[in-house]
This record gives C-alpha cells, sequence and structure tokens, in this order.
C-alpha cells in the first residue's frame, strides 16, 4: 500500500492557528459561519473547551464538510471488552505487576480491536485521571472510524509505523515520536508495515500543554516548533463505518466520512525532545 508518506508536508506549532483548504476559496475569508458556504459545504465547529474558555485556553476549530457530521443512522453497541476506563469495576492486585510486550495477533486485528487496558485512574464522568492502553494490529482500518469523546489520546508507538488518516489531514507516525488526537476528532489507523504495536495514554482531564521552563532555562525540554500539525484535509467520499467512545461504551454506526478544512489541534512530535 502506498501512503505517499515522502510527500506530506508539515506546519509547526503547539496549540497554534492554522489554516488550510482542500480546494481553494473554500475558507470563508472574514466569519467563520456564512449563511452560504463555498462549495456548498456545511459549517462545523469542534470545541475542545468550555465556549465561555478565556482566549489563551480556548480550544475550537472550524471545519467545512460534505456533509453535516448528524447524518448517520442510530448506533448500535460495539462490542470490546478490552478497552475499559471504569476502573471501579475492575479488582485491583495489591501485587507487584509487570506487562511483557504485547504478542502480536494471529487473527487479522486493527488498531481499534487490538487495544487492551493495563491500568487507570478517575474517569471520563469525573474528568479526571487517564487510562493507560497497550494496541496491537496487524491489519489497516478498512472502512471504518473512529472517535473518542471522552478524552484526548496520546500515542506512542514502540514497534511500526502509522499512517493516521484525521478529519484535518494525514499524520506518518514512526517509533520515537508522538501523536496526540484531540476529543472527538475522527481517525483511522494504517499500517505501512503490516503490523504495529505501542501505548496509548487516554487523558481524561486538563488538556496536555507543554511543561513550563523556569531553572530549566529557556531551552530545556519539548519546544513549540518541535511539533508538527498535518498539512491539509482530505477529499475522499466513500462508505464508512463510525465507531464512537463515551464513557466506555462503544456505538457504531454508518455513515459518510466528511471532508473538512480548517484550524487543527492534531499533533506529533518527536519524543526524544519531550
Amino acid at each position: 500500500m502506498d501512503h505517499q508518506t515522502s510527500a506530506l508536508q508539515y506546519l509547526t506549532g503547539f496549540a497554534n492557528e492554522c489554516a488550510t483548504e482542500a480546494l481553494p476559496g473554500a475558507l470563508p475569508a472574514g466569519r467563520n459561519s456564512p449563511q452560504r458556504v463555498a462549495y456548498g459545504l456545511y459549517a462545523e465547529q469542534i470545541s475542545g473547551t468550555a465556549f465561555t474558555a478565556p482566549r489563551h485556553s480556548n480550544r475550537r476549530s472550524w471545519l467545512y464538510r460534505i456533509r453535516p457530521t448528524a447524518v448517520h443512522p442510530p448506533f448500535e453497541p460495539f462490542a470490546n471488552t478490552r478497552w475499559l476506563s471504569r476502573f471501579d469495576e475492575v479488582p485491583t492486585p495489591p501485587n507487584q505487576l509487570r506487562w511483557s510486550p504485547q504478542p502480536y495477533p494471529d487473527a487479522p486485528t486493527d488498531f481499534i480491536d487490538g487495544i487492551v487496558t493495563i491500568a487507570g485512574n478517575g474517569g471520563p464522568a469525573v474528568g479526571t485521571g487517564a487510562g493507560i492502553h497497550l494496541y496491537t494490529a496487524n491489519r489497516s482500518m478498512h472502512d471504518r472510524f473512529f472517535y473518542n469523546v471522552d478524552g484526548e489520546l496520546l500515542i506512542v508507538p514502540q514497534e511500526g509505523r502509522l499512517f493516521i488518516r484525521t478529519e484535518f489531514g494525514a499524520l506518518d507516525v514512526e517509533p520515537h515520536e508522538i501523536v496526540v488526537i484531540p476529543r472527538g476528532v475522527r481517525f483511522a489507523v494504517e499500517l505501512p508495515d503490516g503490523r504495529a504495536r505501542g501505548y496509548i495514554c487516554e487523558n481524561y482531564g486538563a488538556l496536555f500543554r507543554l511543561p513550563d521552563l523556569g531553572p530549566i532555562g529557556s531551552n530545556g525540554l519539548a519546544n513549540p516548533r518541535d511539533f508538527r500539525p498535518f498539512h491539509h484535509g482530505s477529499s475522499r467520499w466513500r462508505r464508512w463505518r463510525r465507531i464512537a467512545c463515551r464513557s466506555g461504551d462503544r456505538p457504531t454506526t454508518r455513515n459518510r466520512f466528511p471532508t473538512s478544512t480548517r484550524r487543527d489541534n492534531v499533533q506529533k512530535a518527536r519524543s526524544t525532545s519531550c
């Protein structure tokens, strides 16, 4: 499968403002939601924070879609008993525990089906804490995509590259890099190397931010330039299966993947810089 990863061009920055368009003139000038959007698109906003959050902490993205997000059939339950977020329902052993690398599955398993929870605290209901998961996959996500309304996903590849298609564009992520998928952003994971495994931190609390510098000086830790948002969105139009995650439940439905353009907070960075 040719992912054309060498042709990807990235912007730079962390939690910054940027604008891209798949077609010239798709973005409205001087306004966010005109009554008539170019090319007959639908204006929608993804809110990463409360609508009234202060400017320095406000996170939102405007997207312009071929079809509205709400156009889909009713959701149905999606069985996945290994990905948990209600940690009080699972007995916690007092013994010291150690986890070896997850073996690759024999059956075809994509990124979502290959996730298993190993630890966690707090939860989506209280808006604090995090879930710690492992993933192993030997198949790309075909004709389905996923979004998580419980929290952000910090993905750390340990073996095998990930080619992640999001609503905003594509990311090519390899070991020694990390990628952050914001809450509510739809994505699908392809495997350029045929299989992959790694770690996931599901953040239920405050949004990720760069740590303060202070005594370590102005050049310590990661800098905004070490993070690279994607280049621009995709214009594909096909049949997809939507999988959602909310408070541990993962309902699923079928609908069409909408084209989108404009600002983003999807980030990737080299973990060696953090």
